[in-house]
């Protein structure tokens, strides 16, 4: 069984016990969520195709990690010729997350 939710603003293919990484959720660790904007379930073979939500399903998650950093992305800008050199890194925040239920 799995479904395609929406979960902070993006698509995400989840299924039962899994853990993903998401953008960063301001609840804290422990905290059980639960996200009812299910586009798509797939039971075994029998499909449902909201439009644009399935009505009455719901997937139920636990945050494992609050907070944790992503991959550093380095951005530089140069001009030739100009002595023009800029050099600055980000870390996206992202939360972990373990899905517990699927409800049809």
């Amino acid at each position: 069984m799995f479904a395609i939710v929406t979960i902070a603003g993006q698509q995400f293919k989840v299924t039962k016990n899994q853990t993903l990484y998401v953008h960063h959720l301001s609840n804290g660790e422990g905290a059980n969520l639960e996200f009812s904007d299910v586009l798509l379930v797939n039971n075994e073979g029998s499909v449902s195709v909201g439009t644009p939500n399935v009505s009455g399903a719901k997937v139920t998650a636990t945050i494992v990690e609050s907070l944790v950093k992503g991959d550093k992305v380095i951005v530089f800008k140069k001009k030739r010729r100009k002595g023009y050199r800029l050099m600055k890194g980000h870390r996206q925040q992202f939360s972990k997350i373990k899905i517990i239920d699927i409800l049809a």
